[in-house]
């Protein structure tokens, strides 16, 4: 059986291109990626993203301290969004206290990541689709992490297996895959179609260094069919892998029109909360309707995210809030460490690969 001390010969461009140990990713997810979650995995020898896109402006700064002081200054990354007030902060703080990467989504343009990269920080994009993929690469990043369908929150309808390929074989930076990943035999598979690591954000959810109150982690542990982690519309307009619950049954049978008073609710709720001034909650909804074709309705459903979320992952109230999840969700159902699971998949892994090696061919 393989021991740690092997495992340097899994070590991939990933790994030096990020300054991590193994090849193993955690997302940012929101209100879950918290300093204590990026701690767990940073010194179980994975990358952490910090999810600043749901940190508290005034807090953020002081958790990026937090992890620093608690790794030893090991390398660690910064998620968010353009449209956010603060994204100028985040921006200045990633810079500033020379952060290993950042992700994000479509929003940066030539001019920030350019900026980025100047100071030494790896872009690293997360996209659902080949031509988005293409379009970062344009944009500047130097790295990206691919999500299929199988994947938690928004997401796409292409499977890994279909998008993984397509992706590896059409850019030349270090490829990440992310959507079905859990264990030692899904790391081998992404590092096997050519992807230089993997990408968790559910698996990462259900650890024991997770925050996400106990009433929230039993819905996930209780999940165990991955057909019934589905994806709906209904929550924000758009294509979003979940855990079902009361709140999402409540959704199915409002009309349209009782769905955007919700959605409108909450976005009041989210504003007052944020200390956002009108002006900004109006330059925000202008910036989100300019990324997305969407219609006026979808993007103020879009409102709905944050407010939701919030409910389940810090509030402890599952059933009127979100629970993004992939599916492999249903495969998990304990709640190890980030040490014993990053650990157990990189064994894993490397005996999988042993087997491999000493199939006799035909």
């Amino acid at each position: 059986m393989s021991n740690m001390n092997d495992m340097g010969s899994l070590r991939t461009p990933l790994c030096d291109l990020l300054g991590c140990r193994y090849p193993v990713i955690q997302t940012a997810m929101g209100y879950v990626a918290g300093a204590d979650l990026v701690i767990g995995t940073t010194n179980a020898g994975g990358f952490g993203f910090l999810a600043g896109a749901t940190i508290a402006a005034d807090r953020i700064e002081a958790e990026i301290l937090r992890v620093k002081r608690e790794t030893d200054d090991q390398p660690f990354g910064l998620n968010f969004h353009m449209f956010q007030p603060n994204a100028q902060q985040l921006l200045d703080l990633a810079v500033k206290y020379r952060l290993r990467a950042v992700s994000y989504g479509r929003g940066p343009d030539k001019k920030v990541i350019g900026r980025l990269r100047e100071a030494g920080i790896v872009c690293m994009p997360t996209v659902g689709a080949l031509k988005h993929a293409q379009k970062a690469i344009e944009m500047g990043a130097n790295a990206i992490t691919v999500q299929g369908g199988e994947g938690g929150g928004h997401t796409g309808s292409v499977p890994t297996t279909v998008l993984l390929p397509q992706v590896v074989d059409a850019v030349q930076v270090p490829v990440v895959a992310a959507g079905g990943f859990y264990d030692g035999r899904g790391l081998l598979a992404a590092l096997a179609y050519g992807a230089s690591g993997i990408a968790m954000g559910t698996r990462f959810l259900m650890t024991s260094d997770s925050k996400v109150p106990q009433a929230t982690l039993q819905r996930y542990l209780a999940a165990r069919d991955a057909e019934k982690i589905a994806i709906s519309h209904l929550v924000d307009g758009m294509p979003q892998r979940m855990i079902p619950n009361e709140y999402l049954a409540m959704l199915e049978k409002a009309s349209p029109m009782k769905r955007l008073r919700i959605a409108l609710s909450l976005a009041l709720q989210w504003k007052a909360e944020t200390g956002m001034t009108t002006g900004q909650a109006l330059s925000i909804f202008m910036k989100a309707l300019r990324e997305d074709s969407s219609s006026v309705a979808q993007t103020v459903m879009a409102a709905n995210a944050p407010m939701l979320l919030q409910r389940s992952m810090v509030d402890g109230n599952p059933a009127d809030g979100v629970m993004s999840a992939g599916q492999v969700a249903a495969l998990i159902g304990r709640l190890d460490s980030c040490e014993d699971m990053i650990g157990g998949i990189v064994r894993q892994a490397m005996e999988r690969r042993n087997a491999l090696n000493a199939l006799t061919p035909a």
